[in-house]
């Protein structure tokens, strides 16, 4: 596949993230994810196989990336806050093909390699919501319609369900080691209306369809893990 250079601002160029190294990172993402919780897996095959694709993961936990980076069935770049670049961190998160964005801004570095992954037919990873929360994609921003409509590329909803019970965790933000984390790939969708717009009232529209899909697919991944009864007792109190 060939990896070419963008231009990013002031004309610079921007270095793709590399495709090997996120084949790495996926590799010994797994190995830590089935070494400190018990992933189950299901609707991996509904990635597609070959072309760009963007995986919309809700965010609720700090594991919710690295789990899909090692799980997911292709190499994936996700875009991660600056913040998380601390120390020797920064490097390896660099070296295994993740692609450092500030939230501050509108940071055209991380949007040109975002563009670059998906036109060279790469997996884009993105938490729509754009921090950590609830993970219920009740609040989404503009970022996920705007590589979407403007690549083309699908967009396949990720629902990340680890416990929610506090006993057990040695760390705030985390599932208890050796709980149970659930992640449930959905169907492919495309986000624009076909026309090809990106204006804002066609990135608002967009926004709104990802939303609609991205709950919906929350709801029946809940469902589908048994998980959707605890949802409903955590909103009722």
């Amino acid at each position: 596949m060939c990896r070419h250079p963008r231009r990013g601002e002031a004309g610079s160029e921007v270095t793709p993230p590399s495709e090997k190294g996120a084949e790495i990172g996926r590799r010994i993402g797994v190995g830590l994810m089935y070494g400190l919780w018990k992933p189950r897996v299901l609707g991996a095959w509904r990635v597609p196989a070959t072309g760009p694709v963007i995986l919309a993961v809700n965010h609720s936990h700090n594991i919710d990336g690295p789990m899909v980076i090692g799980v997911a069935p292709r190499p994936s770049h996700f875009l991660v806050k600056k913040e998380a670049f601390v120390g020797p961190l920064g490097p390896f998160m660099h070296a295994v093909g993740q692609l450092k964005v500030d939230r501050s801004i509108a940071d055209r570095t991380a949007i040109t390699q975002a563009l670059g992954v998906l036109e060279n037919g790469g997996v884009l990873g993105i938490f729509p919501e754009g921090t950590r929360g609830e993970g219920d994609f009740a609040s989404l921003r503009a970022g996920l319609a705007y590589f979407a409509v403007r690549s083309g590329a699908p967009v396949v909803p990720v629902a990340v369900l680890g416990s929610t019970e506090r006993r057990g965790r040695l760390i705030k933000g985390l599932p208890p080691l050796r709980s149970r984390v659930d992640v449930v790939f959905g169907d492919p969708f495309e986000a624009g209306d076909g026309s090809g717009r990106r204006t804002r009232k066609a990135l608002d529209e967009a926004t709104g369809r990802i939303q609609k899909q991205l709950s919906s697919h929350l709801e029946d991944a809940r469902r589908l893990t048994g998980r959707l009864e605890n949802a409903r007792r955590l909103t009722t109190h």
